[in-house]
């Protein structure tokens, strides 16, 4: 038939497909998402989010030991206080329910690597991410306690802190705080470019952080947009972050190819909530096969330039990795 370019050629066997694969994944580069609350002996269902839990922190070694135990060795924490205030004050409290959990993690399983994400939503009367000022979250005012907040964490035994909050120039007080306490070395991965989206349903219900009036679209960004994403991440470089992430993945993988080909930095993204209670109600409803869709799911981002995946299926990710499904 005298054709020279045949890509099926390629395409002939497992070993040979593996061989040639452009996209790669590894464990190492999972990161799992968990839920700490006050109390003890507590494993809560998600009913959002079914095979999520919420773990008092006398119980979160159980998935601690299977994550470690499947290869995911890094792990981000979300408080959720019994005591919540128009301060947020228990964010940033050395007894804090989320710093308890990095205490007791980092003592019993030093290998895992601990990342906080620094946010106000969950510890606020209002469920709003910072301080409020007349309604509104006062931006500036706000820097000084989720300073506060990072700092709190990586003296509980955090080792990365990320703040998610979106206000103007956090990623600058957070860096200046960590160095004025003598943590030159401890990472800041910014929430970059976090839009305000409807994916995050689940997660308000997981950490009982819903807003209790209006919503976050003054500070977290306009899904329509793509230049802004961009000046976020170019703001975030600027002050000291050290990855960038964008949140969600799975709608957004333009904006994680472009950033990936903007920056020299790493690039995160955030498998959100709605995405994974999405594949797991089509999934028990039979109309997808779960461990195909969260593959493949997991596989766009990664094409689309992730080096930092964060999902609530790392430890199913990490099988199918020993499967050879992915990988």
């Amino acid at each position: 038939m005298g054709q020279s370019e045949r890509p099926r050629r390629l395409r002939s066997n497992a070993v040979l497909r593996k061989m040639v694969r452009e996209t790669r994944m590894d464990k190492s580069s999972l990161v799992y998402p968990m839920f700490v609350v006050e109390g003890k002996n507590i494993k809560e269902e998600i009913s959002s989010m079914p095979g999520q839990f919420r773990y008092s922190p006398d119980r979160m070694g159980e998935k601690l030991e299977a994550l470690s135990d499947m290869g995911v060795s890094s792990v981000m924490f979300f408080g959720i206080p019994k005591h919540k205030d128009e301060m947020g004050s228990m964010a940033y409290a050395q007894d804090g329910i989320v710093q308890r959990a990095f205490a007791k993690a980092k003592k019993e399983y030093p290998d895992l690597y601990l990342i906080g994400d620094v946010c106000m939503c969950e510890y606020t009367s209002h469920g709003h991410c910072g301080i409020l000022c007349k309604g509104d979250v006062d931006n500036d005012r706000t820097l000084e306690f989720l300073a506060k907040t990072a700092v709190s964490q990586v003296q509980a035994g955090a080792d990365m802190v990320a703040p998610s909050d979106m206000m103007d120039g956090r990623v600058a007080a957070i860096r200046s705080a960590l160095d004025e306490n003598g943590f030159f070395n401890v990472p800041v991965m910014a929430y970059s470019a976090k839009f305000a989206s409807s994916f995050y349903g689940p997660f308000r219900d997981a950490a009982e952080s819903a807003p209790a009036f209006g919503d976050r679209k003054t500070y977290q960004m306009d899904f329509h947009n793509r230049r802004e994403a961009l000046k976020e991440v170019f703001l975030d470089v600027k002050e000291g972050a050290d990855i960038v992430m964008v949140k969600p993945a799975m709608a957004y993988g333009d904006l994680i190819r472009e950033i990936k080909d903007s920056v020299n930095l790493p690039v995160a993204s955030y498998s959100v909530s709605g995405e994974y209670s999405m594949v797991k109600a089509a999934a028990a409803a039979g109309y997808v096969e779960e461990k195909k869709i969260m593959c493949e799911m997991a596989v766009s981002a990664y094409r689309a330039g992730t080096d930092i995946y964060i999902t609530y299926f790392a430890e199913e990710l990490a099988e199918c990795m020993d499967e050879g499904v992915i990988g």
